[in-house]
């Protein structure tokens, strides 16, 4: 798999969540965004990555995975740079991982975790220092409830269909999902609305009115915003 440019990455980094899907829903794409899915502390740091998946399908104890203990194989094989999505089917009564398997993902370099079901050990979580995105915390330890069973295929998470490959991007408001076909021309203009947006954040804190300004720009906006740029050396 490719990886993600510099100037792609600077970019997702820079742009918010609100941003990546007002885009994403331009071409179509509506349902880019998990629900009920939040970070587990509003200051954790920014997410970016490839889809690494995972899913748990309900417990039952005549049965077993067919990779054996799927979930220790997914933190042991989710690539460097990659988030781990999981599959949990919005269920968060028991967790779906803790502090020790979102360690082992830190020390091997991934990018974050995210589940539409719950995590434990949030206190050890926020030390190993990697993002972490799930429904709310939860202590029952997975079985009760979870049965880890494939690795590496699409799935739904947070109410969002997710494939292996997808770019992964979390914020203070949640996560959401950019095919990796789009990845850099939605990177592309996220840089610039994102640069937009510091221009009319600063004009709505000077008292200018919303109309003409946003959502829909005026010639008067354009000119001010070129010139903007222009004192700023960014022409």
């Amino acid at each position: 798999m490719a990886e993600l440019s510099r100037k792609t990455k600077d970019a997702l980094n820079g742009a918010a969540t609100s941003t990546l899907t007002g885009l994403l829903n331009r071409r179509g794409f509506n349902n880019m965004f998990l629900q009920e899915v939040s970070p587990l502390r509003l200051d954790i740091p920014r997410m970016v990555g490839f889809a690494y998946t995972m899913r748990f399908i309900p417990h039952r104890k005549d049965k077993s995975s067919p990779l054996g203990n799927a979930q220790q194989k997914a933190m042991e094989e989710c690539p460097p740079g990659h988030v781990l999505v999981i599959d949990s089917r919005g269920d968060a009564r028991a967790a779906s991982a803790g502090d020790l398997y979102i360690g082992r993902l830190a020390a091997r370099g991934c990018s974050g975790i995210v589940t539409d079901g719950g995590l434990r050990d949030s206190e050890g979580i926020l030390k190993t220092g990697l993002p972490a995105y799930h429904r709310r915390p939860t202590s029952p330890p997975s079985p009760i409830v979870h049965q880890p069973y494939d690795i590496g295929l699409p799935i739904a998470c947070g109410g969002v269909a997710v494939y292996p490959g997808d770019v992964i991007v979390g914020d203070c408001d949640g996560v959401v999902v950019i095919p990796a076909d789009l990845v850099d021309e939605i990177a592309e203009e996220a840089a610039a609305q994102t640069l937009f947006d510091e221009f009319a954040e600063a004009e709505v804190k000077n008292g200018r009115s919303l109309i003409g300004l946003f959502p829909a720009q005026n010639d008067q906006c354009k000119a001010d915003f070129a010139a903007w740029k222009k004192a700023r050396g960014m022409d």
